[in-house]
């Protein structure tokens, strides 16, 4: 039976069972789609990365959460990065990860330690805030902003930390992003050293609540750049484990930092 080298990692982390879970598995060539599904569904953590290299320090990489494809993911990607740099022997300064629908991704280690991805900001613009949001959540934000996901905007860190949305209720609700139908970040100025304190829902795309989400923060970075006008750091509340990001608006790039820790190295039977 082939085999494929496997690696669960804590992503957004410093130590193990914090941040965000994800499984990295480097291919010779990527399965079929369905395989690939199959594979993240017996995972069954928030996202899968399958990575193929393409030389000269560039690997084609998709993400799999346990029901669909998604266009973009922070925490698998700097997963990902760690296994090259860690496991795989990688040696440059830097990684690239060549997607479908996000273009060009990159990987580098930090000058503070940990690693600095470099992302797209995705253009995002204030809406009305609705009833059946409101309903949904079960707290009433004070402002709400569309982009890749419904951001929810609240007062204060502790209004965030003791959210308990209806999931069933959010699921079916989109703002008519392909692929994020259900799924809503919710984030409040402040938090415990922090600048921001955040949470991410995301029942549309198969997963609950996420503990730590890279792609949110880009938006993160669009909505609250402007605002702080220089680094910040996030804190995502996800009940028992939590992450710390580093987030930078560099003209219409986000700049995320965190670290990651190997809990898993192994091999997966196909």
């Amino acid at each position: 039976m082939p085999t494929t080298p496997f690696f669960q990692i804590d992503a957004f982390a410093s130590e193990a069972f914090k941040g965000n879970q994800a499984c990295v598995m480097p291919l010779d060539d990527f399965l079929p789609d369905e395989t690939l599904q199959a594979i993240a569904a017996e995972n069954n953590v928030a996202e899968t990365a399958f990575i193929v290299g393409k030389g000269d320090g560039v690997w084609a990489l998709r993400w799999f959460t346990p029901e669909i494809e998604v266009p973009l993911c922070g925490h698998a990607t700097l997963a990902a990065a760690h296994v090259l740099f860690s496991h795989q022997g990688f040696t440059g300064d830097e990684v690239a990860f060549d997607t479908v629908k996000s273009g060009r991704l990159s990987v580098k280690r930090a000058s503070t330690g940990g690693y600095e991805m470099d992302f797209p900001v995705p253009p995002v613009h204030q809406i009305e805030v609705t009833e059946e949001v409101v309903n949904a959540l079960g707290a009433r934000p004070v402002a709400a902003w569309a982009g890749i996901y419904y951001g929810a905007i609240f007062e204060t860190p502790d209004q965030i930390i003791s959210l308990d949305p209806d999931l069933a209720a959010l699921k079916p609700l989109t703002i008519g992003q392909e692929g994020h139908t259900g799924c809503f970040g919710c984030l409040a100025p402040g938090g415990d050293g922090v600048d921001v304190t955040s949470r991410f829902f995301a029942p549309g795309s198969g997963i609950p609540e996420d503990p730590a989400t890279g792609s949110w923060h880009c938006m993160v970075a669009a909505i609250m750049g402007p605002r702080l006008n220089r680094a910040f750091e996030c804190y995502q509340a996800y009940p028992g484990r939590g992450a710390r990001i580093g987030v930078h608006l560099v003209g219409d790039r986000a700049k995320l930092t965190g670290d990651a820790v190997t809990v898993i190295e192994g091999s997966f039977s196909l």
